[in-house]
């Protein structure tokens, strides 16, 4: 199993965390992204996206990394984190949509901002990435887990851009709920940390 990803990406994160915290081994395929390798001819065949991360399992390529999650508590019958009861399947999807939609036009962006110089602007990303935060701070008042009573790859999906927030100058400090759940997603067993970098603003503690 390869997993072609880049360690500043919170995509690419999100797949290699569910790995880790599966127990699953891959090998880790760093696509240099400065030099425009996921868009080379040899990975657009991988991906005609030409995005971040891929998952290669013995010639089973799976593209997109909710795709990745949903492929790996599938394969590996992880059905504590993607839950087979209509109810239960249904709510970790909608946070799957969350994490493609809001979490990546908000959070996502404003890091892309400063990370990867994208050319979104600045104000508008930011106030984005606030109003998602405000609703899944609310979302976790009564909660521990996003989806469930347990982690599921709702959590997974979720967390990378949350956590590195700051890095998009988006302050995360006056979410409480936010940062407990940070915490409960870091305690997992197999946590693997996302890359940090020096930009943007201190993190909440």
């Amino acid at each position: 199993m390869k997993l072609y990803y880049h360690p500043l990406s919170g995509h690419a994160h999100r797949a290699r965390l569910f790995l880790s915290l599966l127990g699953q081994q891959a090998e880790l395929v760093e696509v240099d992204l400065a030099a425009r390798a996921h868009k080379a001819p040899d990975f657009l065949k991988l991906n005609p996206f030409g995005q971040l991360p891929v998952l290669d399992d013995d010639g089973t390529i799976i593209a997109d990394s909710n795709a990745i999650l949903v492929y790996l508590a599938k394969k590996t019958g992880a059905k504590d984190w993607l839950p087979e009861d209509p109810q239960g399947a249904a709510a970790v999807q909608r946070w799957l949509s969350v994490a493609a939609g809001e979490i990546a036009y908000g959070p996502c962006a404003a890091r892309l901002v400063t990370i990867f110089g994208a050319r979104f602007d600045a104000d508008e990303v930011i106030a984005r990435a606030h109003v998602i935060l405000q609703r899944i701070e609310a979302a976790l008042e009564s909660r521990q887990w996003i989806a469930a009573d347990h982690p599921t790859i709702a959590d997974v999906a979720l967390y990378s851009y949350i956590a590195r927030a700051p890095e998009g100058n988006v302050d995360r400090s006056a979410y409480t709920n936010i940062n407990a759940w940070l915490k409960r997603v870091e305690a997992l067993p197999g946590f693997v940390a996302f890359q940090k970098t020096a930009i943007g603003i201190p993190e909440a503690a």
